[in-house]
């Protein structure tokens, strides 16, 4: 189905500026927030809820280069804790 909008050229702005902050076109960032109302009208209310809603939504084991999580973890942290301040 197509739908034409005609946005207010500051909200267009808004969404294509946050849409590149992810890497979408501005339709697939639209379909994005669109399909996330669901979430918001009822958000998670434990933690089984939330890694059930990341499964159905694909981002547990989303990251196939990453083998070992916890050595992953690690190494996130020492570069943090190392990184030269500026």
């Amino acid at each position: 189905m197509n739908i034409n909008l005609d946005l207010p050229p500051e909200l267009e702005h808004e969404l294509s500026t946050e849409a590149s902050q992810l890497n979408l076109t501005l339709s697939e960032y639209i379909i994005h927030l669109i399909s996330a109302r669901k979430i918001l009208a009822n958000p998670p209310k434990t933690g089984a809820e939330l890694v059930a809603y990341w499964q159905s939504e694909g981002i547990i084991n989303s990251r196939t280069d990453i083998t070992d999580s916890q050595a992953y973890a690690r190494n996130l942290r020492h570069e943090a804790e190392n990184r030269k301040r500026a």
